[in-house]
């Protein structure tokens, strides 16, 4: 048996403290707050308990998918903003669902190696404020009218408008839809469903568990990592507002497919919901730690990232888990506590039933034998992104947070945090309290 490789990164990167805002669903129009607005609130929470100031940082990078258009890098928007000072760079990462998790990624490399000591990193996103654009037969129009300049000209240009020309394209559609393969993120999960025989049942029963789960640690009081925000108009939010505590399988039952219709079995209320928020971390070397005196949650062990075909991108975390064990010596049940995250309710199924499948195993993860088993009991303990929310830009770095949170209050050792991406990818991170 080859020996346990501690690390894969040259140096011990130790993640110090996390904060995110509520995650808030969205509401069928922009919600209170801007993206940029969303990680300010969490970073200056964050930064605002600390020994150092912003301007202490080596560097800033956030995740961000949708940024808009007064948020161009969105990361050094938010840097300046937070305090930073002009100094400290700030770069923004897009890897679809994983663009907070990429940001970590980014972070630890660069202490890993030695360019940075403190980093602050994580993900925003607001999807409510995603844009609403002029299809391309307009902006042609756009730009023959604007080209105009006698006024009859402009008549002329004017008379050649039609009403197709004013059909709107709707951004969050045609970013939850892969170019390549001409899916929408639901229809590759009705492809898991059909391959992998997940009933409505189980992804019915799946999400209520969700949102049970989120319920409960709501009441426990069990996420301290939310900061409360307050929009401008003195309104305040304190906890993710997508949680359904009344759900049951009647109420799941009756809710129609929306991706495949009329035969399909994924629904609004077992898929993630749009949502806006930010979650940031941040991240240090032993150098840092011990120069500022700073508490430590836990260090990055390992990532990897994984490609599979984009048709059925919801496996992504299967393929990207499994090299993690195997470089690292490990089985499943040497995994304390798992968070993946829920982009859809049967995306998660799926992939506990391709790590228990010989043949996907062999076929697909060059595994001799199945990966084995993720116990329901250690898995998105508090909920998900059914219940809690999918912003695409935060939710790698919101499972990394909990998932450390979730290790201390059980006093427990070691962690996997994994999310499927868009595109067809995986990323997974291991972490372990120190």
């Amino acid at each position: 048996m080859p020996p346990r490789k501690k690390s894969t990164l040259p140096r011990p990167v130790f993640i110090v403290d996390g904060c995110r805002t509520p995650f808030l669903k969205a509401k069928g129009k922009p919600g209170p707050f801007a993206a940029a607005n969303l990680a300010v609130y969490a970073g200056r929470t964050l930064l605002g308990r600390q020994p150092f100031s912003p301007d202490q940082l080596d560097e800033v990078i956030l995740g961000c998918v949708m940024p808009g258009p007064d948020e161009a890098n969105i990361a050094r928007v938010a840097a300046l903003r937070l305090g930073c000072g002009k100094k400290v760079p700030a770069w923004t990462v897009q890897r679809n669902c994983a663009s907070g998790m990429q940001s970590l990624d980014n972070a630890a490399q660069n202490i890993a190696t030695g360019r940075s000591n403190l980093v602050l990193a994580g993900g925003v996103e607001s999807m409510s404020h995603a844009p609403v654009l002029f299809n391309l037969a307009m902006v042609n129009w756009l730009a023959d009218f604007y080209k105009a300049k006698k006024p009859l000209d402009k008549l002329k240009a004017l008379s050649k408008l039609r009403l197709p020309h004013l059909q709107p394209v709707i951004g969050l559609l045609r970013g939850l839809t892969d170019p390549v393969v001409g899916l929408n993120m639901g229809q590759t999960a009705e492809n898991l469903a059909f391959r992998f025989k997940i009933s409505r049942e189980q992804m019915d029963a799946f999400s209520m568990n969700s949102h049970h789960r989120l319920a409960k640690a709501q009441d426990e009081g069990w996420f301290g990592e939310i900061t409360t925000i307050y929009d401008e108009r003195g309104n305040f939010y304190s906890n993710d507002d997508g949680v359904r505590r009344d759900s049951d399988m009647a109420k799941l039952g009756s809710l129609p497919p929306v991706f495949d219709r009329p035969f399909g079995a994924v629904t609004a209320g077992n898929s993630a919901q749009v949502t806006d928020g930010a979650a940031v971390l941040l991240l240090a070397s032993e150098e840092a730690v011990n120069e500022h005196k700073l508490p430590v949650m836990g260090r990055i062990v390992d990532v990897n990232w994984a490609g599979l075909e984009p048709s059925q991108m919801g496996l992504g975390p299967a393929h990207a888990m499994a090299p993690i064990l195997q470089r690292q010596n490990l089985v499943p049940s040497d995994i304390d506590y798992w968070e993946v995250n829920e982009a859809f309710a049967v995306q998660v199924l799926a992939c506990l039933a391709a790590w228990r499948d010989p043949q996907y195993c062999r076929d697909e993860l060059d595994s001799k034998e199945p990966i084995g088993e993720i116990p329901h009991e250690r898995l998105n303990v508090d909920g998900g992104g059914v219940s809690i929310g999918h912003p695409v830009g935060a939710s790698g770095a919101r499972i990394v947070l909990h998932l450390l949170n979730v290790l201390q209050r059980n006093n427990a050792k070691r962690g996997m945090a994994s999310l499927c991406i868009g595109g067809g990818q995986g990323g997974a991170m291991m972490v372990e309290r120190v």
